[in-house]
């Protein structure tokens, strides 16, 4: 079969382009070569093949496959091959693959299972995705980690192990746990989250992983709560934690490299009733770009920002829940005003993107540094600009203060629902009004929004959606709404971004704060001199067709514009 001949007779490639192809291959089919190239797509070339040599190309999305069948055949020839059965039909069953030269993959499953195969052709990845979904992520690895334990002459220990023997058992297994957790940190990586929730429960072992803000349960091998304590044991051992302790709360780091890709995995492990629950937060460095353009401000908000971060002394602060960007937000500011003529000092716990020409302090509670102790330090370090990781107390919220009176522009995040919470929230820390009201120049609230997948979102006529009241009807004719795709896993949206409301410091505010006034009445203030609510935003990246109005509406409940 010439490959290259029927892509030139089907108009996919040219006969040049086919003829490079060749000289490039080294071997490989040209087919391959002409998909590395770019010159055809693998769904083009899978079409074609089936067409010549009479086979059918399938989607297996939103395919029901039967348990009973994928049970007939072993799950380490799956994984190996790339394939996956689908269906009987007429004596036979339908097996996935996407190679349709894969005589080996066939024969195999053939042999083992006694049945009659079938092959049909489908996308390699979504067969991936399917393997995933109906194995479970590690099917493979768990699979042998069963057989290792069936192995051992049927005697199972029902009562742990005592530490010393158990750390050696676990050692034992430490290929296959090390392989099966080395496919976790990949899998989640792939899937773009940031944490990874390891959940012991009485009806086994969850792994959920937080993507776009939202959690979703990953399918996994019923066996895999046999080896739940084999995992975390290998975590903490990546973090250099004590495998021993299993009573008391435990925090720690691992740095590791994963296709090329730096990652910093901060890991926290809490005891619970079923046993040891692990978090992982995952910072891919390489993705991270501290820069004012990529944080999605509106030119209404980032124009006056920009002014208030190059202020030469004064109080700036950014608010919000946990996870809604803050860090990015400050580190993007810094990004921006850093130069050689300015000292920029920060104080984090912990310290989570190292950046040049910024000096980072990590704080450490346990000897006595924390953020208020460290920046009483660093002043007699001549900075201009001061990042504090975060306001938690009265004494922090007091040296902040002193900070900013003796001439120093500092940086902060503070947890409040809006803009206006951030003055009353210092006072009720103890900070004496008047001196709230003189130094925090300007706070900046933010929530993250999850976008709509720009490959599949469908337009709505706006006569036809279901508008809020405070919506304004003349921004915009038409709204969009989550569909599902392969590019974003059927869920309908990718990636964030960030909706912020600006609060500019006044005579009036000033006035306000002293008076002890309530966040209500700072807030009607803003609204009269022109502030754009964290909802008002929302509706804006709605107008434009970035995100949905339910999105806007979930992020920026209670909101009031």
């Amino acid at each position: 079969m010439d490959i290259g001949k029927l892509f030139i007779e089907q108009k996919l490639a040219t006969r040049q382009q086919v003829e490079e192809a060749r000289r490039l291959s080294s071997g490989e089919r040209i087919d391959r070569q002409l998909l590395s190239m770019g010159v055809v797509t693998e769904e083009q070339v899978l079409r074609t093949l089936a067409h010549d040599l009479g086979m059918r190309f399938v989607s297996l999305k939103d395919l029901h496959i039967e348990p009973q069948l994928l049970q007939k055949f072993p799950t380490t020839a799956i994984f190996r091959h790339e394939v996956l059965p689908i269906a009987r039909e007429n004596g036979h069953v339908n097996v996935a693959t996407a190679d349709p030269f894969d005589f080996e993959a066939l024969d195999e499953l053939a042999a083992i299972s006694g049945m009659q195969i079938e092959p049909v052709l489908a996308l390699r990845e979504e067969i991936v995705e399917g393997i995933k979904q109906h194995l479970g992520m590690g099917g493979d690895t768990i699979n042998q980690l069963v057989a290792q334990r069936t192995a051992e002459g049927g005697v199972e220990l029902l009562d742990e192990l005592p530490s010393e023997l158990g750390e050696l058992a676990e050692t034992a297994q430490a290929p296959s746990v090390i392989r099966l957790v080395n496919e976790l940190l990949m899998e989640a990586l792939e899937q773009r989250a940031s944490d990874v929730h390891l959940e012991p429960q009485e009806s086994g072992f969850v792994i959920r992983f937080r993507v776009d803000g939202l959690l979703r349960v990953q399918p996994t091998p019923p066996e895999i709560h046999h080896f739940s304590s084999a995992i975390v044991t290998r975590l903490k051992i990546m973090s250099r934690l004590n495998i021993a302790e299993k009573r008391l709360p435990q925090d720690g780091r691992i740095n590791v490299r994963v296709k090329g890709r730096e990652i910093d995995v901060r890991v926290s492990i809490i005891p619970m009733l079923h046993g040891e629950g692990v978090v992982l937060r995952l910072l891919d460095k390489q993705r991270m770009v501290f820069n004012l353009a990529n944080v999605g401000m509106p030119t209404e908000i980032s124009d006056p920002f920009y002014k208030l971060i190059s202020l030469p002394h004064g109080i700036v602060l950014v608010t919000g829940p946990t996870g809604s960007g803050k860090t990015t937000t400050l580190y993007s500011a810094l990004n921006e005003i850093k130069s050689p003529e300015t000292k920029i000092i920060t104080v984090e716990d912990p310290v989570e993107y190292h950046m040049d020409g910024i000096s980072q302090i990590q704080v450490q509670s346990k000897i006595g540094m924390t953020f208020a102790a460290a920046l009483r330090s660093i002043l007699r370090h001549d900075p201009d600009v001061v990042l504090i990781g975060e306001i938690r107390d009265g004494e922090t919220a007091q040296s902040a203060i002193q900070a900013s009176l003796t001439g120093h522009l500092v940086f902060s995040t503070l947890h409040t629902n809006d803009a206006p919470g951030a003055f009353t929230r210092l006072v009720d820390m103890g900070v004496e009004p008047y001196l709230v009201a003189s130094t925090v120049e300007g706070v900046l609230a933010q929530r993250l929004l999850r976008l709509l997948c720009p490959k599949c979102k469908r337009a709505v006529p706006i006569s036809d959606a279901d508008i809020p009241e405070d919506f304004p009807r003349d921004q915009t004719e038409t709204l969009y709404e989550p569909v599902g795709c392969r590019n974003c896993r059927d869920i309908g949206y990718t990636g964030r971004n960030g909706v912020y409301e600006l609060l500019l410091n006044d005579n009036e505010i000033r006035r306000l704060c002293v008076d002890r006034a309530s966040t209500s009445a700072i807030r009607a203030h803003s609204l009269e001199r022109g502030m754009i609510t964290l909802r008002q935003c929302g509706y804006g990246m709605a107008a434009k067709g970035l995100t949905t109005l339910e999105e806007v509406l979930r992020v920026t409940r209670g909101d009031v514009s």
